[in-house]
């Protein structure tokens, strides 16, 4: 239950905020910077700013336009890494054709990176020296932690390797000592290389790509995909017939999602915890 146990966590979040309050320090403060009108991502910077509320971290809204250019991104983000105010910086995905994502994340000071996307806080987390985590991955350890299992040895299969999500999750599964196999598009057997996964995390973008019946009986399954459709919001594993094999399994929604929001605001106290 991802609503539960982030709960909880924006909870302790909330506790340490105001005890820091209490020693003087001012509250952390979350800047997000939203391009366009994509409806999608306004749903997800409104959670964003109602869990902000919830805990007390003051957030700051740039909302540009669409046609905005690739060059006042960068000068905004450059703004942002100057003020000493603010103490993490967010840019809202999917960015305009005109302004290169790679650039814009390159361009956020490493310790206002409170996604986890800046390539020298995905370097800390390959050399097993992370700080800013990407908040996904880690919301996702922070499900398992729940749970008491073991981690250590167990055969861990990520399905998806982008950059956000699949690549950073296999070394968090590698942090906890798992035996992990990444999968993508072009992975032959996909079907046994899932059979054999005590702990599954599925996050290929691919409504479905994980049918039910290809999950070992007993195994973990955590699913990040999202995916509308017929006015419904599901996954990308089978989930009807994936529960009945599984000892756990992750909705969607109501998993992964809100892991994902409570953790960005961890990162939001641990950016300001770093300046």
């Amino acid at each position: 239950d991802g609503k539960k146990i982030a709960a909880d966590l924006l909870s302790q979040i909330k506790h340490d905020i105001t005890l820091r309050e209490d020693d003087g320090i001012r509250r952390p403060c979350l800047a997000v910077l939203l391009i366009g009108d994509n409806p999608a991502s306004e749903v997800y910077v409104r959670n964003k700013k109602i869990a902000c509320e919830k805990v007390g971290i003051k957030s700051i809204s740039v909302d540009l336009k669409d046609d905005v250019s690739e060059e006042e991104v960068l000068t905004i983000v450059n703004k942002l890494n100057n003020d000493p105010e603010v103490d993490g910086i967010l840019v809202q995905s999917p960015l305009p054709d005109q302004v290169n994502e790679d650039l814009v994340i390159d361009a956020i000071s490493p310790n206002k990176d409170v996604d986890g996307f800046h390539p020298l806080n995905i370097g800390l987390l390959a050399i097993k020296k992370p700080r800013l985590r990407s908040c996904t991955p880690y919301g996702v350890i922070k499900m398992l932690k729940t749970l008491n299992v073991n981690l250590s040895g167990m055969r861990a299969t990520v399905v998806g390797a982008s950059n956000h999500v699949g690549r950073p999750m296999a070394l968090e599964l590698l942090l906890e000592n798992c035996t992990v196999t990444i999968c993508n598009s072009k992975t032959i057997d996909l079907k046994d290389k899932v059979g054999q996964a005590e702990l599954l995390v599925v996050a290929a973008g691919i409504q479905n790509i994980v049918e039910g019946d290809w999950i070992r009986k007993g195994a973990i399954v955590i699913d990040i995909g999202i995916n509308r459709v017929d006015g419904q919001v599901v996954g990308e594993v089978e989930f009807s017939v994936a529960k009945e094999k599984a000892a756990f399994i992750s909705p969607v929604p109501g998993g992964v999602g809100p892991m994902t929001v409570a953790t960005l605001m961890e990162n939001t106290l641990i950016a300001q915890k770093l300046s």
